[in-house]
């Protein structure tokens, strides 16, 4: 599918997290040749530069080595328009970049981001998506409630951007000055006070929880605010909280990100345990799983998935034909296709699987090694029926 005009130019000014990169969007678009460039790189720094351009200029030959002298020459005039972008410098605070060009559909996006991502420059039949689903798995968006019965701040981190949502505040002692009450007095007052001041907290947590879409929340702080609060927070508020923190309230961002991410990425763990677990669960009792390439695949054609289970770091060579969409899983490619003699060409078979599910709806995740499948399989899928 062609792109739609209002999608065909996206240059945003400064680094994005990425998870605000529409990639639903992104795996609709296809074209019948390869003429989609898709190029990742971490930017930043001499060494970065000297690597990227000695990667990109590789992999520049390689591609036109292998191109039909039209395509080449398309190609050509992609990569012209991309070029300055690809090499251009980096803006305070980047830290990778994601292009997707096609000169033939004036189409243009520029992705400056706070995260580094792995190397990639891919001439496809569409925009190559897999190495940023990757990046939205690996960095997806949280809140930081840092509180102590005086402050309370909540933090959102997007892919390492650290946005301050809220920031609310209580002068206790000149609320209530103690002056010739009794200690017992002063004391119950206070408490009253801080009580309020949670309720208050409560409050703007609640709404800016349903405002953001986020995978969950770090509860941190000194002393004893955080359980105070954590027995008055709605239950469906409870249930999102990663982990509880003890750090001062002047701790310094980068320390804060650091610690959010490792609470992220301990709860992201146990959730792989518990979907490589459901996963082999319904196999062994013949349920409502399936493992495998071609099974996936089907399922996935049938829009029968429910979550597609991949493997991290994995990869499956095969080959697709661009006008029927057939796919075959570790097989070179025919010089046409056995089904409607459409034109094929060589893909890692998971980024397919990918873009079908976004287009089918399903959900994706990103499994460890450990505890996935014992077989040599990489892919998986819940099905909805």
């Amino acid at each position: 599918m062609k792109p739609q005009e209002s999608f065909r130019r996206i240059i945003p000014d400064g680094s994005v997290p990425v998870t605000d990169i529409d990639i639903r969007t992104l795996a609709e678009i296809y074209a019948e040749k390869d003429v989609y460039l898709s190029v990742y790189l971490p930017v930043g720094g001499r060494e970065n530069e000297h690597l990227n351009r000695i990667f990109v200029d590789t992999r520049v030959k390689a591609i036109k080595n292998v191109l039909s002298a039209d395509l080449s020459q398309e190609f050509g005039t992609t990569f012209d328009m991309a070029e300055d972008l690809i090499f251009g410098s980096a803006v305070s605070g980047e830290k990778g970049r994601i292009i997707f060009a096609c000169s033939s559909e004036s189409f243009l996006h520029v992705y400056r981001l706070a995260v580094e991502p792995e190397r990639f420059l891919v001439l496809d039949t569409s925009p190559f998506l897999l190495p940023l689903a990757r990046l939205r798995a690996d960095y997806e968006d949280y809140g930081v409630l840092l509180v102590d019965s005086r402050e309370a701040r909540f933090v959102c981190i997007r892919s390492d951007l650290a946005e301050e949502k809220e920031h609310l505040s209580t002068d206790l002692m000149n609320k209530h000055k103690k002056g010739g009450w009794s200690q017992m007095r002063f004391n119950r007052l206070r408490k009253d006070a801080i009580k309020s001041f949670f309720s208050e907290v409560v409050e703007n947590v609640q709404g800016t929880c349903e405002q953001l879409q986020i995978r969950g929340l770090v509860i941190a702080g000194p002393g004893d605010a955080k359980q105070q609060l954590i027995q008055i927070l709605p239950q469906d508020i409870q249930a999102k909280i990663l982990d509880i923190i003890d750090v001062p309230m002047d701790i310094p961002r980068d320390e804060l990100i650091e610690a959010g991410d490792a609470a992220l990425q301990e709860e992201e763990l146990a959730n792989s345990r518990k979907r490589s677990k459901e996963l082999k669960s319904e196999i062994l009792k013949g349920g409502l799983a399936v493992a495998g390439v071609e099974d996936v695949r089907s399922a996935l054609e049938q829009a029968r998935v429910n979550v597609l289970l991949i493997l991290k770091g994995s990869s499956v060579p095969g080959w697709i034909c661009e006008r029927c969409q057939n796919l075959k899983a570790n097989v070179r490619p025919p010089e046409e296709c056995d089904r409607c003699g459409g034109p094929t060409s060589t893909v890692n078979v998971l980024e397919e699987l990918y873009e079908l599910a976004q287009r089918t709806g399903a959900e994706v995740e990103f499994l460890e090694k450990e505890g996935f499948l014992d077989s040599n399989n990489v892919v998986g899928a819940l099905l909805r029926y």
